[in-house]
């Protein structure tokens, strides 16, 4: 059963804020159902470093790996199914992020975290060693079984160990690794690409993984949960099962099938039909998968529903800048990566100042409100990118993106972590990450769709008309810029205007996102206990 909540929104246990009156931190009990036994400083700076390698690795290797596919096919062949290099990865990390979430909370987050990273390691050397095209679509699957464990073994226990008034600060740093990892990521793909092989792409991560692996073994202690649980294995099925047919429905909507078609339909009706039984479990179930008493709070409805919108329009409208930039900019694939990095450098500033006034305020609502107004600013910005753009109007938008980000993607994090008890926080992590990636998935299914539909009319109403597939076969640069040169530039017309249109889209998500985010109610972030000696008395049982 839900517990009961007071109509603020927040929990029952979060309304005494006197020692944060009193004392600049609230004094909490060390019961992780209460609140946690969180860390001074000093030994959370000895922890975060394994925890951002995490995060590193689960970020970068999907994107590394887009820029390897080309030599992927020439080696292994199946180009047919190339697609699903990417797509068995993305499955069946979203399907498993519920329940890392879940279990960690249930029977500890170490173990947990530790089998994730292990998972993703074995999954990266069997990719590596890839002979068919189908062995690679099967490893990639089991990296992403143990990806789906990484970022949510990094935020949870950041949460268990750091205390909400506190953790702005330490989140703003993972948000600088996701940015890096996000603009680095096809550089250092392309690379190893072509100094090394495709095969390198995968094991790199063996290094990287195994000393994030002795690092966390070393120095990650967190509480132990020695109580008698019973897994939600129904729940957690429907939701996977919900999850794989709105990807499946995304990815192949409107590309591999018609949206018309039986597959498509069939799809939405799996992902309906699963939704609406996962709903009826949830409600019955001892220990839920993802309990839904959590959203009867605000503030993390609120936050989950303003993650969802950020994957949407983030993610669907920023897929197609690449092509902007390669066709109508003249740019090769890795100066394309390198023309993102001013967005990184707002996200970086603006992560880093939200955190560290987070910390010494205690206030956060502002934050995600001024994100919203900025994120949006930065999207209709966007709008304006034509064959004329310059790159330095180009990286001026950029970067007024990047700080709208910077100010709302890890308060959102951090909402959605204060709004629950201690014993979901996994919960709270996992869902956060689901729900981002469904609506980047949806996102990017969406604003294909769009984009696709103004490129063809577009390209119909050219001079002459112009006879170029819209569906990307016949799109990538190198046949473009093989055009005569008043073709070409009549594509490039029709390129700008259909990302034009794909930001107008994306504009009103961002609008909304602004709006969602003044019904936030700033509930007092919970603090660490001051008295290392009264902490130290209440400390429960650690693992190593």
């Amino acid at each position: 059963m839900a517990e009961p909540q007071d109509r603020s929104g927040a929990e029952p246990d979060r309304g005494d804020q006197a020692g944060a009156a009193a004392g600049g931190a609230e004094a909490v009990s060390a019961g992780p159902a209460a609140g946690g036994t969180f860390l001074p400083p000093r030994q959370v700076m000895i922890i975060l470093p394994g925890l951002l390698m995490a995060i590193l690795l689960a970020m970068l290797d999907n994107l590394i790996v887009s820029t390897a596919l080309p030599r992927i096919v020439g080696d292994l062949g199946g180009v047919a199914h190339l697609s699903w290099v990417v797509t068995a990865y993305i499955l069946a990390s979203t399907i498993t992020t519920p329940f890392y979430g879940k279990l960690g909370d249930m029977y500890g987050r170490k173990s947990f975290f530790i089998a994730a990273i292990v998972i993703f390691l074995a999954g990266s050397a069997l990719s590596g060693l890839s002979q068919t095209m189908a062995e690679l679509i099967a490893f990639r699957a089991i990296q992403g079984l143990g990806a789906g464990g990484l970022m949510v073994g990094a935020m949870a226990s950041l949460g268990d160990i750091v205390a909400p008034r506190e953790r702005g600060k330490y989140m703003s740093y993972m948000m600088v690794v996701m940015m890096l990892a996000t603009i680095g990521g096809p550089l250092l793909g392309g690379f190893i690409t072509t100094s090394f092989s495709w095969r390198w792409i995968f094991y790199i991560n063996i290094p990287l993984g195994g000393a994030a692996l002795i690092y966390l073994l070393a120095v990650l202690h967190v509480p132990a949960h020695k109580v008698s649980h019973k897994v939600d294995y129904l729940g957690g099925t429907l939701l996977g099962v919900a999850a794989t047919a709105l990807i499946l429905l995304a990815t192949w909507g409107g590309t591999q099938y018609a949206w018309g078609s039986m597959t498509i339909i069939g799809l939405a009706l799996v992902a309906v039909a699963s939704a609406a039984g996962f709903l009826y479990v949830e409600r019955r179930a001892a220990e839920p998968m993802l309990p839904l008493h959590v959203f009867r709070n605000r503030n993390f409805s609120l936050a989950m529903a303003m993650t969802f919108l950020t994957g949407l329009a983030m993610f669907g409208a920023m897929t197609f800048l690449p092509l902007f930039q390669q066709t109508v900019q003249g740019r090769s694939p890795t100066v394309s990566g390198l023309m993102l990095t001013p967005m990184m450098l707002g996200v970086t500033v603006t992560s880093i100042v939200a955190g560290q006034v987070t910390t010494k305020t205690g206030r956060y609502k502002a934050f995600p409100i001024i994100g919203g107004a900025i994120m949006t600013a930065g999207l209709y910005l966007l709008t304006g990118l034509g064959i004329g753009t310059s790159l330095l109007t180009s990286a001026l938008f950029y970067v007024v993106l990047g700080l709208g980000m910077g100010f709302l993607m890890q308060m959102v994090s951090l909402i959605g972590q204060n709004s629950v008890e201690q014993r979901d926080m996994g919960v709270a992590s996992s869902a956060r990450m689901f729900f981002q990636q469904i609506g980047g998935s949806l996102g990017v299914a969406a604003f294909g769709a769009l984009f696709a539909r103004q490129l063809t009319s577009s390209l119909a109403s050219a001079s002459g008309g112009v006879h170029i597939s819209a569906s990307g076969g016949q799109l990538d640069p190198a046949t473009v810029n093989s055009l005569p040169a008043q073709v070409r530039h009549d594509v490039f017309v029709a390129i700008s205007q259909a990302v034009e249109h794909v930001f107008i889209w994306a504009v009103p998500a961002a609008v909304i996102i602004f709006v969602l985010a003044w019904f936030i109610k700033e509930v007092p972030l919970r603090g660490r206990a001051p008295a290392a000696g009264e902490a130290a008395s209440q400390q429960p049982e650690l693992v190593s």
